[in-house]
Parts: C-alpha cells; structure tokens; sequence
C-alpha cells in the first residue's frame, strides 16, 4: 500500500516513509492510496468478532501487504488489550468509554498501536528515533507511556502552559528516562504549529530521525478506527448509528469516515465541540477561517486549527455539501457544558467528563428531530482527569481517581520552559 500527500496525489510513500516521516514535504497529510470496502466474508459475522479480531480485519484492509498478517495481528493484540465498551443511559443514547487503557484516554488505542508498529518498522535501524508530539490534554500521557523505556527512541513532548489538567501534566511530566516535557508558553495551537514547523525542515528532520505521535501521523489514526466498528456491532441489527464525537483536531471523527469508507454503515455523524468552533462554522456557511484556540474546560477539545480538516475535505473530495450532508456541527460553551455534567448525573446516575457532556449536548438537540435514531457519544477520557471541575459541579469527593492516575499525584513535575518559537525546540534537540 502506498500513501499519497493530501496537497499532492501525486507524491507517494510506502507505509514506513508515512510513519517515520508523519508530515509529507509539501505540508500536507498521509492518505492511504485506496480504501477498499471489507469483503462479504467480513460482514457474515462481524457482529461475533472481538475487539482486536475486527482491528486486525480493518488495519489488514487498510494497509494491505505493508506489514505481514501474523506480525499486524501480534500488534494488534499487544496493543488493545482493553475493552471499549457501550453503556446505555438513556433509551437510545449510549456511551461508548474509550478510557479503559492504561492511561485512561482514548488516546491509548493509537499510542499503543503505533509504538509497536514503529518498533517493527525501526528494527535494525542504528538511528535513535525522536518522537515529537504536540498536547492539548491527552495525548501527550498516552505517548509518553506507549513508548517509555522503547529501546531506540526518545520522546520530546510540547503542552501549552495552564492547557492541561494537574493530573494530564503528570502523566507526561514524571516518567523521566527517555520521555521529556516541554512546558511552551503558548496554546496547544502554538504547540501544534512548532511540531510542524520542524518536519517541515527536512535537514533536522534526518538528523534528528524526527517522527511525530499526534493524529498527523497515519499510524495513530488507523486503530482509532477500530472502536466504531466495536460499538455498532453492539447495536441491535438494523440499527445504524448517529456517532457524537467531542472534537479538537478531529482525529475520530477522520478515522470514524475511514471506517465509513470501508463499508460501516453509519447514519449520520455529528461534530460537537466546545467555543472553538471552527468546523461547526465551515458546516454552516463553507467558509473554513480557523481563529487562535480560546481556553475551555474541555481543554482537550481547545483547538482552533484542526489538522485532520485536510484529511476530511480530502475524503469528500473537497465537496462542502457533501461534508455537510453527512456531518452535523454543534458547539457549546462552558456554562452549558458544566449544566449538562450535573443533569446527566441527576438523571442517569451516569457520570461524564467535560469533553462527554459535550457531545451529549449535541446527541440531545439530535434527538429533538429524530427521537428514535440510536446515538453513540465517545466519552474519550476519564472524568478523574478533570477533577477541579467535576467537583466543582457533582461536590469535593465525588469522583473516585483509579490508582494509576492518584499514585501520580506525589510525584514531581519535570518540565523545561520553552517560547513558542520553533527554534527554540531546534535548539533544544
């Protein structure tokens, strides 16, 4: 399998190229050169099939011949070895936790997964591999943790300063070894920007051996695509799903149009998001004008660029009525984010972060037109990680923290201070 650059169908990697090199020349992102749907033989009994049995399925389609089918079934299998499951609480709005991973985040999935598939890809190579990766909440505590102590490569990572949650700080600030924080005084937009400033300089990028581990890279992407799959099997037969997905720089939802694209039948998607509403405004009126990142209680959410938009026009052939056909856009502010975490607790018992009680703001203005169709809304992390505010909101001591994110608590925040100027990273390596 080949991928080609979104700026330039005509610039085509192998799949180790895609990956070690995350970001093409010319700026833009990795697609795969065709998505072919699953086979027949996929569909007879996909409903039966585990979690990693339909992963292994989709990355095998996806990738083709890039990797051999024993070793993408190993990573597979090594990297999910959690669950995602739906839970109902409400008739006809479901859940689906993607925070059962080691570092409690949707992120774990794409973390994992590409971690082994560098390693498989790198085996042999002499060259130290660095990790660059940008942060507005989660990713960087899921990287950091896919690839501590991975022999050959080191791990430099780029959160906003104030950005992110005590507890997503810790998860990135205080393994040490062969993962560094650089705390940036800037937004998550800042961060991202400086990441890519650096692949762009395709001298450093070879002297450094410079890969990325945000949902830039195509790696990272492709087993996000496994849970949409895993959650409308999980549906009663015939139904098909309305996904709700809190978004940011809309990697999901990208990998859930992937999914699509590979013959999952989806009813509609919707994107919701907090003030940063640069897609919902683009559905509205097609006139794409990203605005610097405004600080929210979803801060993972808080991105006013959002990478994978080149990767959705690119699937929908630069067509905005196309986009807007099959994809909704609602945002939401903080006062109405914060009253959707105390009702939903009131009514259902259920508790949902920041980011979840965002998107069951829009799977309810959803449902005022179509009460019957089933919404899925991807609860991405662990409430625990945004402890100030759902205290605030459910009262001090309502939240259990897991003790893989409380033993951290103690531990000593390691971070160097940087600008946000990309040289200063240049020199930094």
């Amino acid at each position: 399998m080949q991928f080609y650059s979104t700026n330039n169908k005509d610039l085509r990697v192998d799949f180790k190229e895609s990956v070690i090199r995350s970001l093409p020349a010319d700026n833009g992102l990795y697609m795969p050169e065709s998505i072919t749907p699953l086979p027949d033989s996929f569909w007879e009994n996909w409903r039966d099939m585990s979690l990693t049995e339909l992963g292994f399925h989709v990355a095998k389609q996806i990738l083709g011949d890039s990797i051999p089918a024993d070793k993408l079934r190993e990573i597979v299998n090594e990297s999910i070895n959690f669950d995602a499951p739906v839970v109902t609480i409400a008739p006809h709005t479901h859940v689906l936790e993607l925070f059962h991973g080691p570092t409690l985040a949707f992120k774990d999935f794409g973390a994992r997964f590409m971690a082994r598939v560098m390693s498989y890809l790198t085996e042999g190579d002499d060259n130290l591999l660095t990790v660059l990766v940008a942060t507005s909440g989660d990713t960087g505590g899921a990287v950091a943790s896919a690839f501590h102590n991975i022999e050959g490569t080191r791990v430099i990572i780029l959160y906003p300063k104030g950005g992110v949650s005590e507890l997503q700080e810790k998860q990135l600030t205080t393994l040490g070894g062969n993962i560094t924080a650089l705390e940036v005084d800037g937004s998550f937009d800042d961060c991202q920007a400086m990441v890519k400033a650096n692949f762009l300089d395709r001298e450093l990028m070879e002297k450094h051996n410079l890969t990325s581990a945000n949902s830039i890279n195509i790696a990272r992407l492709i087993p996000q695509a496994f849970y949409f799959f895993n959650a409308a099997r999980q549906l009663e037969e015939g139904k098909e799903p309305v996904f709700v997905i809190p978004s940011g720089n809309f990697g999901n939802l990208t990998a859930g149009l992937l999914a699509q694209s590979l013959g999952l039948p989806i009813r509609h998607w919707i994107a919701a998001t907090n003030i940063n509403d640069t897609i919902p405004r683009y559905l509205a009126d097609g006139n794409y004008e990203p605005l610097p990142s405004t600080p929210t209680i979803s801060n993972a959410m808080d991105v006013g660029a959002p990478s994978n938009f080149a990767r959705m026009k690119d699937l929908f052939g630069d067509n905005w009525e196309a986009m807007r056909e099959n994809i909704s856009g609602l945002a939401f502010d903080d006062d109405e984010t914060r009253e959707a975490i105390r009702r939903v607790k009131e009514q259902t018992g259920y508790t949902v972060d920041p980011h979840g009680a965002v998107g069951i703001l829009a799977a309810e203005i959803w449902h005022q037109a179509s009460p019957d169709d089933e919404t899925i809304i991807l609860e991405t992390a662990h409430p625990s990680k945004f402890l100030p505010t759902m205290e605030e909101e459910l009262g001090k001591g309502s939240i259990e923290i897991p003790e893989r994110l409380a033993c951290l608590a103690k531990l000593p925040k390691v971070a160097h201070q940087i600008s946000n100027d990309p040289k200063e990273i240049k020199q930094f390596l």
